[in-house]
């Protein structure tokens, strides 16, 4: 990868956010029969989204149309015969060697090996386009961004949701949805009433947790930092720790009521151990809320926790 950057960026992602491919590559588990194009697009997917989210991190003085930009490789990604954009037309930094190319044509070919992929089509490029959200996570000015974030999930949602702007826009940043259809995409005989309760069940609620838990995780760092923190809009510490245990509790439920909510009960219990396990979350002021919310999480969080702490240190991802 020719610009030093971008390569740092890249090796960046691969390394430090292992935790959120082997998540993504747990998905592969739910489809009945396993899929190696199902599993290689659940891979290839998470690497380009982690590292779009360390450029536009990096690139944040370049502005939300730069973000935006650059996540329109998550659309393209899952569009097979769509356009190809010029993802770093705005960015300060651009010769990734085709890198970023690469995952987006790895992505479309898998996509038309599953079955059923015009069926959940239009839902998972829907997701794709809410992910160009991201691209106001990382303004650096505070007030323009949480004002940008509350107009576009208005903008998005016209008639109202139950869940509140900022839960949305979280979720929105998370993309597990698109995952969970994409499994039901390897199923031939897929009905429409399985795709849009798998999609319900994991946006907001699902994907609201993950980014909660990750915000949860990194509330000191992103103090320390100035960078915007999902669980701050909450409020006082206590209320948010409430809201994520609802949230979490809601999401359990949901999932518990899909065909296969066993499998489904297995994944969001290893993303919040896995999540948990995070040295944010380890910390004297953090333990209490730790134990709260995975006890909100049931058996099978507090069994993997541990699970998961040795995960990390194994690949020496504690801060990460």
């Amino acid at each position: 990868m020719p610009c030093a950057s971008l390569r740092q960026d890249a090796v960046d992602a691969l390394a430090r956010k292992r935790g959120q491919t082997d998540g993504a590559a747990l998905f592969a588990t739910l489809p009945r029969r396993r899929s190696g194009s199902y599993l290689r697009l659940l891979v290839a997917y998470q690497v380009a989204w982690d590292f779009l989210d360390s450029i536009s991190e990096r690139g944040a003085d370049a502005g939300v149309t730069n973000g935006r930009q650059l996540h329109l490789a998550l659309i393209d990604a899952l569009e097979p015969g769509g356009p190809v954009h010029d993802y770093y037309c705005h960015n300060p930094w651009r010769d990734d060697g085709g890198y970023l190319r690469a995952l987006v044509r790895t992505s479309r070919e898998c996509c038309q090996h599953l079955p059923a992929y015009s069926r959940v089509r239009e839902l998972v490029l829907r997701d794709g386009r809410r992910a160009q959200v991201l691209a106001y996570n990382h303004d650096p000015v505070a007030a323009r961004r949480d004002v940008a974030l509350e107009a576009w999930a208005v903008c998005e949602f016209p008639t109202g949701h139950e869940a509140t702007w900022f839960e949305l826009t979280g979720a929105a940043s998370a993309g597990l949805a698109a995952f969970a259809l994409l499994a039901v995409a390897c199923e031939s005989q897929c009905r429409d009433e399985l795709i849009a309760s798998t999609h319900a069940a994991y946006f907001p609620w699902t994907s609201a947790v993950a980014c909660m838990l990750d915000s949860y995780a990194d509330r000191d760092e992103d103090a320390a930092n100035g960078d915007h923190s999902y669980i701050a809009h909450y409020g006082p510490p206590e209320i948010a720790i409430t809201q994520i245990c609802m949230l979490l509790r809601r999401c359990l439920q949901t999932l518990n009521a899909l065909p296969n909510g066993e499998a489904h009960l297995v994944i969001a219990s290893s993303m919040v151990a896995m999540y948990l396990s995070k040295d944010g979350c380890r910390s004297p002021g953090a333990r209490r809320g730790t134990r709260r919310i995975a006890q909100a999480g049931g058996t099978l969080t507090k069994t993997l926790l541990p699970v998961l702490r040795i995960w990390r240190t194994g690949h020496s991802l504690q801060a990460s």
